[in-house]
């Protein structure tokens, strides 16, 4: 079994922001693969499906970006999954924007929800996705990631949405190290 945890921020205000790719991610997964992520569960909004053998969680926390680790604990405890079953999808400042990055370990890189799944997890030990949304200019970093995308960063937007929406397809299948190997390119 595999969970893939997309952050964000609940309700339409925050919906299109950069904070939300986590989200915007599971949604375009779900989309392309005729999935509905609406069951409701231990504050989050999630599915579970069968890709050939392996049975895949989807997960969009609804705690708010910062409590993002007590529904992944919750998840994590209910369903019998280890931290090493677990996919996180985020936004990242320090990334140029439209590269995606995997890594299967680290720190919390300045980013609330990661750092309180790490403390809801205790450890550094799970898998990630990272989206670049480049840094904020002159503007605050909380502005910048409370923004929505411009007309001219939307295109860059949804292609690094379709290249980590392969990158999720990829890792039901295959190994994580196979799926790093391709898409840290």
């Amino acid at each position: 079994m595999k969970c893939i945890v997309g952050l964000g921020n609940p309700g339409k205000k925050y919906e299109a922001t950069r904070h939300n790719i986590g989200f915007q991610v599971i949604d375009e997964l779900a989309k392309r693969n005729h999935w509905t992520v609406e069951k409701k569960k231990f504050n989050s909004l999630f599915t579970t499906e069968h890709v050939g053998k392996e049975k895949i969680i989807l997960l969009k926390p609804q705690t708010y970006m910062n409590l993002s680790g007590e529904a992944v604990r919750a998840f994590l405890d209910y369903f019998g999954l280890g931290e090493e079953d677990v996919l996180v999808i985020y936004d990242d400042l320090d990334l140029e924007p439209g590269k995606i990055r995997l890594r299967q370990k680290g720190g919390h890189g300045g980013h609330n929800g990661i750092r309180d799944i790490i403390d809801q997890l205790g450890t550094k030990e799970f898998k990630r996705l990272r989206v670049g949304i480049g840094k904020p200019g002159n503007a605050s970093v909380i502005n910048h990631v409370l923004d929505s995308f411009s007309k001219e960063e939307k295109k860059w937007m949804t292609e690094s949405v379709d290249r980590a929406v392969h990158a999720c397809e990829a890792w039901m299948s295959q190994s994580f190290d196979e799926v790093m190997n391709e898409y840290n390119k």
